[in-house]
């Protein structure tokens, strides 16, 4: 499949109610109040079934688009660790240091 590979059955499924599925059944859904209102006829009363069809698109894409989202991430953060695994010459950890050795001598002029 184009849209979501096999490989992105291994994650785990997004939550059925997230920001992208909300937003997009909303805009579904004043996508259908639009189209009322163009048409003249009354805006919430009218095409209730139509209402819930492009809410429920709208829903559905915005669940699959925030699937397909995390798919991205995940597959570019397999990437980089796989890069800085193999290359750890590059990522050397930094010696810690302490607070008094970061910041240079406080000396207050009066």
């Amino acid at each position: 499949m184009v849209f979501l590979p096999d490989e992105s059955r291994s994650l785990p499924p997004p939550p059925l109610v997230n920001k992208c599925s909300v937003w997009l059944g909303l805009t579904g859904w004043l996508a259908a109040l639009l189209d009322n209102g163009f048409n003249r006829r009354p805006v919430i009363r009218a095409g209730v079934h139509r209402q819930i069809l492009f809410t429920t698109v709208g829903w559905f894409v915005g669940y699959y688009l925030l699937k397909r989202t995390e798919y991205i991430y995940a597959k570019l953060d397999r990437e980089l660790f796989e890069y800085v695994r193999h290359h750890p010459e590059d990522f050397k950890i930094a010696e810690k240091k302490r607070i008094g050795e970061i910041f240079e001598e406080f000396h207050p002029v009066r």
